[in-house]
C-alpha cells in the first residue's frame, strides 16, 4: 500500500516537474503515448461500471490527468518553437496524417474537434453534474430519514444502516466534486486552442524574423506541428471528458453500459423492419448509391425478423417476473389497499430541523424518543407505536407538524441554532431574544442564542434546547390523544404481557367476563383524563367484579378509577395535601335529578341556559384557584363525577374532575372554592 501511494505521490510530483523541464522528443513521444493509453483506460473504466461510485476517484483523476496533459502541451510548445517545428515523431505524424498536404484543413478539422469537446461533451457534462448535485444534496435528508425510518422498524439493521449512510454521503459528495472536476476540461480545451495560436503565431515570428524562410515553408512546418501536437493533447481530452458524460448521466445498475445498450436497443425487434424499408425508399431518390442503401435496409429488416423470432422463443420459457411500471401495478385492485395503511404517528419537518433528526450529522432525536418511550411506558403503562418521520418542502423551514391517524393535531416552530427561553414568572429583568410561543404549554418565551443562556440562566429563565422544545411537545401530544392511540392490538400486547406473571386473570376474564372491545374502552377512558394503565391487573380484577351487573363501561371506569385510587393521589396530591374546587350540593343534586339513563347508557338533560350558568361559573372558580395552584381540580361526590366532567369537558376539554372516593383518606383536602349557580 506504501508502495502505491508512493507511486501515485511520484507521478504528480513529475508531472509538474515537466513543466519547468525541458523534454527530448523522444522522452516527449513515450510521455504523449502513455498519456492516450491512459485516457482510454479512462474511458473504457466509465462504460464498465455499474453506478458512478463505482469510479468514485474519478475527479482527482480528471485533475490529475488535465494537469498532465497541459505540462505535454508546455513541453511540445517548448519544442516546437525551440527546435524550428520538430517536436518528435508522434506529433509530427499526427500533424501529417490529418492534414494530408493543405494546412488550411487540418486547422479547421482541430478547431471543429475542439469545438465539438468544448461545447457539446463538456458543456453537457458540466450540466448534467451540477445538477445531480443540486438534486442529490435536495434528497439527501429524505434519503436519510427513510433509513432511519426503516432500522426503526426492523426492515435493516444498524450496520445496513451505516453504509446506506455512508453511500448517500459518497454521492453527495462525489457529484459535488463532479461539478467543480467538470471545470478542468472545460479549461483545457480553453488553453488548447490558445496554445495553437501561440505556436503558430510564434513560430511564424520565429521563422521569419530569426530563420530567414518565407511564409510559405514558415506555415507548411509550424502548422504541421500545431496541428500534430493539439490533436495528440485533444483525442486523450476528448476521450476523457466522454468518460465524465458517461459517469454523471450513468444511473444505478445491475450491468455495464454495453450490457444495458445492448439490451434496451434490441428490446423492440419490430423497430428495424419498419427502419429498414423506410430506408429502401431512398434508393429511389435519383444519385444515391443503391447498393448500400439496399444492403443496408436489407440487414435491418432480416436482423429485426430475427430478433423477433428469438424474443418469441425466449418469451415461451417462464422467467422472473420483472418490476411493472406504476400505472400496471395499480390496475390491480387489490395493490391500492396498500395506500390505505395509515401511520399512528407521524411527524413532518421543515428542511431546517433536518440536522436535528438526522443521526449522521448529530442529530439525537431518534434515541430521545427511544428514552422517551421507555419512561411513557413506566410512566402511563402504555408503549407509544412507531412514530414515521418524514421531511416536508411545503412547511416552513423552523416548522414542524406532529399528525395522529393521519391528520395535523399540533404544529410548532423552532430555530436550531437557539435556545428557549421561558421566565417562570418571577423574573424581572427581560434578556434580548425573538418572542415566541412555547408550543407544548403555549407560555411567551424568548429564542435567544448560545451565548446568552448562562446570563439567561443565572437571571432565573428555564433555558431548553430546541430539540428539548420538539421532544416535550410531542409528549404532551403523545398523552393527550394516548386514548386514540391505544388500538386492540396494544391491549393484547398488554394482556401477553401480563400473562406472563399473572396468567390466570387474563384467561378467566378475557373473553369470558370482558370482551376486548369493552376492556379497550375501559383503557382509552382511563387515559383520556390522564389515568395510568400500568396496574393492568388492577383494572382487570375491578371491571370484572361489576362487569355481571353493570354493562355501561363508562359506570365500570367509574369503578376502576376507585380501585386506582392510589394512582390518582399519587399524581394530583403527591405530598398528601391537595386544594380542590367542591360542587355546591344544589348543584350536584340538579345534575343527579336530570340524569337519563337507556340501553346504551346514560346522560344528563339540562337546560341550555342553566347549562351556560355552570360553565361559567366553572371556569371563575377555575381562573380564581389558578392564583393558588398550578393545576385546580375540581372534586365531586362519586355520582356526580363522570356526569360532570362529560357535561364540562366539551367546553372545557383538559378539567381535572375528581371525586372522593379516588382520593387516599389520608390526604388532606382543602377547599379553594365552591361552583355555584343562581336557582
Amino acid at each position: 500500500m506504501r508502495l502505491k501511494n508512493s507511486i501515485i505521490v511520484l507521478f504528480v510530483s513529475c508531472v509538474l516537474f515537466l513543466i519547468i523541464v525541458p523534454l527530448n522528443p523522444v522522452l516527449l513521444d513515450l510521455m504523449l503515448i502513455f498519456n492516450m493509453t491512459l485516457s482510454l483506460c479512462i474511458f473504457l473504466i466509465s462504460m464498465y461500471i455499474k453506478e458512478p461510485l463505482d469510479f468514485s476517484i474519478f475527479p482527482s483523476m480528471l485533475l490529475i490527468t488535465t494537469l498532465f496533459r497541459v505540462a505535454l502541451n508546455i513541453s511540445s510548445t517548448r519544442l516546437i518553437l525551440g527546435e524550428g517545428g520538430e517536436a518528435g515523431a508522434v506529433i509530427r505524424t499526427f500533424g501529417q496524417f490529418v492534414i494530408g498536404g493543405n494546412p488550411v484543413v487540418g486547422i479547421i478539422i482541430f478547431i471543429i474537434l475542439v469545438i465539438m469537446q468544448f461545447i457539446v461533451i463538456t458543456k453537457g457534462a458540466e450540466r448534467v453534474a451540477e445538477v445531480s448535485a443540486r438534486f442529490t444534496l435536495d434528497a439527501m435528508p429524505g434519503k436519510q430519514m427513510a433509513i432511519d425510518a426503516d432500522l426503526n422498524s426492523g426492515l435493516i439493521n444498524e450496520d445496513m444502516a451505516k453504509e446506506r449512510r455512508m453511500k448517500i454521503q459518497r454521492e453527495a459528495d462525489f457529484y459535488g466534486a463532479m461539478d467543480g472536476a467538470s471545470k478542468f476540461v472545460k479549461g483545457d480545451a480553453i488553453i488548447s486552442i490558445i496554445i495553437v495560436f501561440i505556436n503558430i503565431i510564434g513560430g511564424s515570428v520565429i521563422g521569419i524574423l530569426q530563420g530567414g524562410q518565407s511564409l510559405s515553408e514558415v506555415m507548411q512546418i509550424y502548422t504541421v506541428a500545431t496541428v500534430g501536437n493539439g490533436l495528440v493533447s485533444q483525442l486523450p481530452s476528448l476521450m476523457v471528458s466522454t468518460a465524465m458524460g458517461m459517469i454523471v448521466t450513468r444511473e444505478a445498475s445491475e450491468n455495464n453500459l454495453g450490457e444495458d445498450l445492448t439490451r434496451q436497443f434490441i428490446s423492440n425487434p419490430d423497430v428495424f423492419p419498419i427502419v429498414g424499408f423506410v430506408v429502401l425508399f431512398l434508393a429511389l431518390i435519383p444519385g444515391f448509391p443503391k447498393l448500400l442503401i439496399v444492403l443496408l435496409s436489407t440487414v435491418l429488416i432480416f436482423g429485426g425478423v430475427f430478433l423477433k423470432k428469438r424474443a418469441a422463443q425466449q418469451s415461451a420459457v417462464p422467467e422472473p417476473a420483472l418490476p411493472v411500471s406504476e400505472t400496471e401495478y395499480y390496475k390491480n385492485p387489490e395493490n391500492i389497499y396498500s395506500l390505505l395503511d395509515i401511520e399512528p404517528i407521524e411527524m413532518e419537518f421543515g428542511y431546517s430541523l433536518l440536522p436535528l433528526i438526522d443521526q449522521s450529522r448529530g442529530g439525537g432525536f431518534i434515541d430521545r424518543v427511544v428514552m422517551l418511550r421507555r419512561q411513557f411506558a413506566m410512566e402511563v403503562g402504555m408503549v407509544i407505536p412507531s412514530v414515521r418521520l418524514r421531511d416536508n418542502a411545503s412547511i416552513n423551514p423552523n416548522q414542524y407538524v406532529i399528525k395522529i391517524k393521519g391528520e395535523e393535531v399540533a404544529s410548532g416552530e423552532v430555530l436550531v441554532n437557539h435556545y428557549l427561553a421561558m421566565n417562570p414568572g418571577e423574573v424581572e429583568e427581560e434578556i434580548e431574544g425573538i418572542d415566541t410561543v412555547e408550543p407544548a404549554f403555549g407560555i411567551s418565551a424568548k429564542w435567544i442564542t448560545e451565548d446568552k443562556c448562562d446570563t439567561a440562566a443565572m437571571n432565573g429563565y428555564t433555558v431548553i434546547d430546541p430539540l428539548s422544545v420538539i421532544l416535550t411537545h410531542f409528549s404532551e401530544v403523545v398523552k393527550k390523544h394516548a386514548h386514540e392511540l391505544l388500538s386492540r392490538q396494544d391491549v393484547a400486547s398488554l394482556l401477553e404481557n401480563l400473562k406472563k406473571t399473572n396468567k390466570p386473570i387474563v384467561e378467566e376474564i378475557v373473553p369470558d367476563i370482558i370482551s376486548m372491545g369493552e376492556l379497550q374502552k375501559i383503557l382509552a377512558n382511563l387515559l383520556m383524563e390522564g389515568v395510568p394503565i400500568r396496574d393492568l391487573a388492577t383494572i382487570l380484577e375491578t371491571a370484572a367484579d361489576y362487569a355481571g351487573t353493570i354493562k355501561d363501561t363508562d359506570i365500570l371506569t367509574e369503578y376502576v378509577r376507585q380501585a386506582l385510587k392510589r394512582t390518582i393521589t399519587r399524581k394530583y396530591a403527591p405530598e398528601g395535601k391537595i386544594r380542590v374546587i367542591l360542587l355546591n350540593p344544589d348543584l350536584e343534586n340538579l345534575i343527579v335529578k336530570n340524569v337519563k339513563k337507556t340501553e346504551y347508557g346514560s346522560y344528563t338533560m339540562i337546560e341550555p341556559e342553566i347549562l351556560q350558568k355552570i360553565v361559567a361559573a366553572h371556569v371563575n372558580q377555575i381562573k380564581k384557584a389558578s392564583e393558588l395552584v398550578r393545576a385546580p381540580v375540581v372534586l365531586a361526590s362519586p355520582i356526580v363525577r363522570l356526569y360532570y366532567k362529560k357535561m364540562i369537558e366539551q367546553f372545557v376539554p383538559d378539567a381535572v374532575v375528581l371525586s372522593y372516593n379516588e382520593i387516599e383518606p389520608s390526604v388532606q383536602i382543602q377547599s379553594i372554592g365552591t361552583i355555584t349557580i343562581d336557582a
